[in-house]
């Protein structure tokens, strides 16, 4: 296991700093190091060279030496010239929060579109380092005006085109994929059924509600996500359907968690598979609500949902892990408006969380009668499959149905309809 030294800075006493500190640590550990040590400064404004005062970078090169430390990894975002500039100071490799993000998600990624947009992303952040190296190569060769190479200032210039080529290679591939995802899209939403998405902040626990609700209404082990407690466990959006007691469903989407400072370049490159948020009917926010930084966690969650044009989409706050609350003054589950206090691992939670959806999806419903000729009898079979039957006669002009849909089906089979009940 690669050991690691933390370095981060608090410009003008960010209240949210240790927190940041705190998650950096655990995004190292989700990359398999192990953290040496942890050196912090506070700073009226960041050194323009080196991100950290001069003494303070002869600490952090001391402090690695004495904990045989190989890496440095930086809680803020560095520039080209400072990731440049630190890394010869200290003579080792540095990382700042960004490459430790993209590190996770290349190794964490598992499907063709996972992989193509991680890859999008990293060459996409690589860019203008390479460009930034370039650029102080350049400098080293004086004013004299001479337009000849070094053999490394030329590497640079090659691994720019390289990665400027395979960059428009991997857009077209992700538009390839972004199509047949969209095809996907547009065949469950032509079958009505209610969409619901998780979303949340990372290692909320949204894998585990998924998990549960295929143990209780899926039964297939086949069907479960990777559920495992650490940052950014999940990059893949999986769709599964659950199908309650009355017939009655719903499609559940598990998505990529959200962290504070995400870089944008990730967003941008997962857009088209956190497009699944924005076509869903409801949206289930997961709240890790033991974490004493919950509140934040939810900012940042509401802040990437603006930024992904979904936060207009209902939204039921789901509090997860209550149990690990202290002096909860209330027993679980709790339904408090559009929110649910419970714990994932509780199947009566579960069961209340579904109750719940089902209820919110309901308002999208309509009760009607319908009188549908026996010439039309995939009808009466889709309905069977799709809608809630509460009655069902044979008479001599058709098969009569007393029953609930959802308003595409209704809109879909209006024509059959002869008594609506609003």
């Amino acid at each position: 296991m690669e050991k690691a030294l933390l370095v981060g800075v608090n410009l003008n006493n960010t209240a949210t700093f240790k927190q940041s500190m705190e998650e950096l640590a655990a995004l190292a550990e989700a990359c398999n190091m192990e953290v040496a040590a942890v050196v912090e400064q506070t700073l009226p404004s960041v050194n323009k060279a080196l991100y950290i005062g001069t003494g303070k970078v002869m600490e952090v090169k001391e402090k690695a030496e004495e904990t045989e430390a190989e890496v440095i990894v930086f809680d803020n975002a560095l520039s080209p010239s400072q990731l440049h500039n630190l890394q010869k100071e200290l003579g080792r490799p540095v990382l700042d929060r960004t490459t430790l993000i993209l590190e996770i998600f290349s190794t964490r990624a598992k499907t063709r579109e996972a992989k193509l947009q991680v890859e999008s992303a990293k060459l996409q952040y690589m860019l203008p380092r390479l460009v930034g190296l370039h650029e102080a190569l350049s400098r080293q060769g004086g004013g004299s005006g001479l337009s000849n190479k070094g053999a490394g200032e030329k590497k640079l210039e090659l691994d720019r085109r390289k990665i400027e080529h395979r960059l428009s290679e991997l857009g077209k591939e992700l538009e390839e994929v972004s199509r047949e995802r969209e095809t996907q899209r547009k065949r469950r939403f032509r079958t009505g059924e209610f969409q619901v998405a998780l979303v949340g902040y990372t290692n909320a626990g949204k894998s585990t509600i998924m998990n549960q609700m295929v143990d209780l209404y899926v039964q297939n082990e086949e069907k479960k996500v990777l559920e495992k407690d650490m940052l950014f466990a999940t990059l893949e959006t999986t769709v599964r359907k659950i199908v309650g007691q009355d017939k009655r469903s719903f499609l559940l989407s598990d998505t990529v968690g959200f962290i504070s400072n995400l870089p944008h370049n990730l967003i941008k490159a997962f857009r088209s598979t956190l497009e699944e948020v924005k076509n869903a009917d409801l949206l289930l926010q997961v709240v890790d609500f033991s974490d004493p930084h919950y509140k934040e966690h939810m900012t940042v969650t509401e802040e990437t949902l603006k930024e992904l044009e979904a936060y207009h989409i209902p939204m039921m706050i789901v509090y997860n892990k209550a149990d690990l609350k202290e002096d909860l003054e209330f027993p679980l589950p709790k339904i408090k408006e559009n929110a649910i206090y419970m714990s994932a691992k509780n199947k009566g939670h579960i069961e209340a969380l579904v109750r719940n959806i089902f209820d919110f999806s309901k308002r999208g419903y309509v009760d009607c009668e319908m009188l549908i000729p026996f010439s039309e009898g995939q009808v009466v079979s889709y309905l069977q499959r799709q809608a809630i039957i509460k009655e069902l006669t044979y008479e001599n002009e058709g098969t009569r149905l007393l029953l609930s849909l959802s308003q595409a089906d209704f809109g879909r089979y209006r024509k059959f309809c002869v008594l609506e009940k609003m």
